[in-house]
């Protein structure tokens, strides 16, 4: 295989692979609390497109968050294949509505779903704009992590040798 393609695959999967810091996190939870301030939503998670849970901010109550990140990942991937039936190639948002919640769902970046829920405190609308806005903020955020130079973990340049040293110690 030619360097140049093999390059280009390596850089496919390290950009479809996203990998988050702390610093990234917080970064996010920031957004994340001030769109709910902004909208008036109660919460607001972000799910990786295979159902994993990237963080969350907001009023939980009992909701199964690792149910409720595989199911929206799984409406999402059926919504996929819906606009591909209709000429799109996907849509990207979702609203569910409820006798007293509703759920939004945007997608971020083509690789994590927004997901909102929210009551009557608030309005579709607000959602919608404010989710817009946070969406193109979260966008920049990704950018940022896959132009970060592969290898840099933020933990410093002594990291590896250190966790391996340590590592080492464990096991003698």
């Amino acid at each position: 295989m030619p360097d140049s393609k093999r390059i280009s695959q390596n850089e496919r999967l390290r950009q479809d692979r996203l990998t988050f810091y702390k610093e990234d996190v917080d970064q996010i939870d920031k957004l994340l609390a001030e769109f709910l301030r902004l909208s008036g939503a109660k919460c607001a998670l972000l799910i990786d497109k295979e159902g994993h849970l990237v963080t969350k901010c907001g009023e939980l109550r009992t909701i199964d968050i690792d149910t409720i990140s595989a199911l929206v990942a799984g409406s999402f991937a059926a919504t996929k294949e819906m606009a591909r039936l209709l000429g799109e190639d996907e849509f990207t948002a979702m609203f569910h509505q409820g006798e007293r919640d509703n759920i939004q769902l945007s997608l971020v970046g083509d690789r994590t779903l927004l997901t909102i829920l929210f009551d009557d405190r608030t309005t579709v609308g607000m959602v919608r704009l404010y989710a817009g806005e946070t969406a193109k903020k979260l966008a920049e955020i990704y950018t940022k992590v896959v132009q970060r130079p592969e290898g840099d973990s933020g933990l410093g340049d002594k990291y590896g040798s250190e966790a391996s040293k340590t590592l080492d110690k464990l096991f003698d």
